[in-house]
């Protein structure tokens, strides 16, 4: 499946690290955001259509009109923090925790103007509340310049800029993307299996879970309520 990791390397000598996006990957974007677009401008939200393309032409929103909307969204409506979960990334992201994965979270959230501690404190809070397991927490655009053995995106603009930089990126499917070529996932089952084959190729073999090792994603929350007892 893969062609020969770019990050080669045992994984004693160093952790195989997994890029992971957000917003269109972890969480619902798309959905949040038309409710509140059809807010803003008074319109039934199912005229927004979900099947969009990354410049959101077929919802009649100019470039200015975008950012605007876009920067209300995160400031005033919260939208970070608010964002529906992708159906299976906690738990996924739990096992591949457990079978040594370093999950490194990558996204270019900082771009509204004024509002970076909103959306950075948005950010960490959703992660938490997702019960999303993660090692760093990385906000930058040019994010191939983030090292990572394999990434999981559904930009257009970034899945290109990893393929011309010859990383490893898994294509989280969206209708914006499905004009690139490329290793593809419609769910994070799929994604869970690419990443465990990288994983083999980098290290030898997949280790299964330990017995006995509980894989829920709330189980932190489970253990501190076990301790307070």
């Amino acid at each position: 499946m893969w062609s020969g990791l770019s990050c080669g390397g045992s994984l004693s000598e160093r952790p195989f690290v997994f890029g992971v996006d957000l917003d269109g990957v972890c969480g619902d974007h798309t959905s949040i955001f038309r409710e509140i677009v059809a807010k803003e401008k008074g319109v039934d939200p199912e005229s927004l259509p979900l099947e969009r393309q990354w410049s959101f032409a077929e919802w009649g929103l100019s470039n200015d009109e975008f950012e605007a909307l876009h920067e209300k969204a995160v400031v005033d409506y919260r939208m970070f923090r608010d964002m529906p979960v992708m159906d299976g990334v906690a738990e996924t992201l739990w096992r591949l925790s457990d079978e040594g994965v370093w999950i490194r979270i990558i996204s270019h959230r900082l771009y509204v103007n004024w509002g970076h501690a909103v959306a950075a404190g948005d950010t960490a809070a959703w992660l938490d509340a997702a019960k999303i397991p993660y090692r760093d927490l990385c906000f930058i655009g040019a994010k191939s310049a983030i090292d990572a053995n394999v990434y999981v995106e559904d930009g257009p603009h970034n899945i290109e800029a990893f393929h011309a930089d010859n990383r490893e990126v898994i294509i989280f499917d969206q209708p914006y993307n499905r004009h690139l070529d490329g290793v593809r996932a419609k769910s994070w089952v799929e994604v869970e299996e690419l990443v465990l084959d990288a994983l083999a190729a980098f290290r030898g073999a997949a280790q299964p879970q330990l017995p006995g090792l509980d894989a829920g994603a709330d189980r932190l929350l489970r253990r501190h309520t076990e301790r307070g007892q």
